[in-house]
């Protein structure tokens, strides 16, 4: 594991249910069981996939023109499947992107197709990572009584 390779987030309980999400960066958000405002951990997976492919299809289209509207939809169904483990399927990443009239619009609409793909298939860490099924461990660090 190298620097440049290693990625980390830090996850902290602020309460039953509430947690707050550092990166190393020092950025945070809230993450919860969807009681509040907070982002469930199912939300959150839905944001890294379709977040990891608007980056990717982001910086590939706006170097032709700059979009007039880029939104991007994640959907899914979260079931119990028939070993009775929760899991998500029917993932779907939907892009509404339009670009303006005229030549540097054109190359984006041209351009749009091909980074989508490209995405899919190989830059998306996110997705690639979900569609490759790469195994998680969960290792006990520590469980002290807390003296």
């Amino acid at each position: 594991m190298s620097k440049d390779t290693f990625r980390s987030v830090e996850i902290e309980r602020t309460s039953v249910g509430k947690y707050v999400v550092r990166n190393v960066r020092g950025g945070s958000m809230s993450m919860g069981t969807g009681e509040d405002g907070s982002f469930t951990p199912v939300e959150l997976l839905l944001a890294a996939l379709g977040g990891c492919t608007a980056v990717d299809v982001d910086h590939v289209t706006s170097r032709r023109a700059e979009p007039t509207q880029f939104s991007v939809q994640v959907t899914g169904d979260k079931i119990r499947d028939e070993a009775g483990g929760n899991r998500m399927q029917n993932l779907k990443v939907e892009f509404t992107v339009t670009f303006p009239a005229g030549a540097d619009g054109d190359r984006a609409r041209e351009a749009l197709p091909r980074s989508l793909q490209q995405s899919h298939d190989r830059l998306c860490t996110v997705s690639r990572t979900v569609e490759l099924g790469t195994p998680v461990s969960i290792v006990e660090v520590t469980a002290s009584t807390g003296d």
